[in-house]
């Protein structure tokens, strides 16, 4: 890009009778919506959202038709390019369209995909950016994804083949950074190994974070050669986070205790 390129190479409002906006939900939490994704929502014609999105809080912002387009697990789901034809088939008949979508819509969210397809159609559209969950999760549950004297840089890998991780952990040196593996809860055990083969310490921390920032917010925390031992809710969608940077939640977690007393119970971090 050259300095008279534009800063957003978007379609111009304009080009179709419509538009979409590409909008980030954050982890989960409604009140971590941007102040432009609510506004956006209310003033919807449609809004096509994800899994994890609170549905109770959508229905209070809009009266827009809500469409469910979410993938989830194991569980039959709306593929990609129905969801692409939605938006632009939407567009053209002049509606405002929210792709309502969790964590931001850039980090494995397809947002790149559906920007493309978009603009392919000449669809007019923006990106309103949202908390991701890959950073949101582990300061929800008191670990920094970065810390002086523990890691001074994360990587935030797809987790649900092995395959996926290989790339990555080749680039880096084994416990010199923090990985967060999304879309990983299922495949704990198979994350572990593809580590441990790599030259990971056993011994590693490496947190279960599901459900960040709702109430029904989870967290294991055990060695990396423990996580085919964690047991999360059925069905639960989270992040693993593997690196000493946990050592910070431990020490979180003895200053709190050390000014409580001790029947208050456990220590809560986040939404509760």
């Amino acid at each position: 890009m050259n300095d008279t390129d534009p800063a957003t190479p978007f379609p111009t409002p304009g080009s179709t009778p419509g538009h979409v906006a590409l909008v980030g939900a954050g982890p989960g939490d409604p009140d971590l919506w941007t102040v432009r994704a609510a506004r956006l929502i209310g003033e919807a014609d449609l809004v096509l959202y994800d899994a994890l999105t609170d549905v109770d809080s959508l229905r209070g912002l809009t009266s827009a038709q809500l469409f469910f387009v979410g993938k989830r697990a194991g569980r039959a789901s709306v593929d990609q390019e129905t969801i692409n034809r939605l938006m632009i088939r939407a567009a053209r008949r002049g509606r405002r369209v929210v792709r309502l979508k969790g964590g931001d819509p850039f980090v494995f969210g397809r947002g790149g995909e559906e920007m493309l397809a978009l603009a392919e159609a000449g669809v007019s559209f923006e990106v309103v950016p949202g908390v991701t969950t890959a950073v949101a999760a582990a300061g929800l549950a008191g670990i920094p994804v970065t810390h002086r004297g523990l890691s001074s840089a994360f990587v935030v890998v797809a987790g649900h083949t092995p395959e996926s991780l290989d790339g990555a952990l080749a680039a880096v040196r084994p416990n010199a950074v923090t990985v967060v593996a999304m879309m990983a809860v299922a495949g704990r055990a198979a994350v572990s190994g593809r580590l441990l083969a790599f030259g990971w310490a056993a011994s590693t921390p490496a947190p279960v974070v599901c459900e960040a920032s709702t109430l029904d917010a989870w967290t294991w925390t055990g060695r990396l050669d423990e996580l085919s031992s964690a047991e999360p809710p059925k069905g639960a969608a989270g992040v693993l986070i593997i690196g000493d940077v946990v050592e910070v939640r431990t020490s979180l977690a003895a200053a709190v205790a050390a000014r409580q007393e001790p029947t208050r119970g456990e220590v809560k971090y986040g939404r509760h």
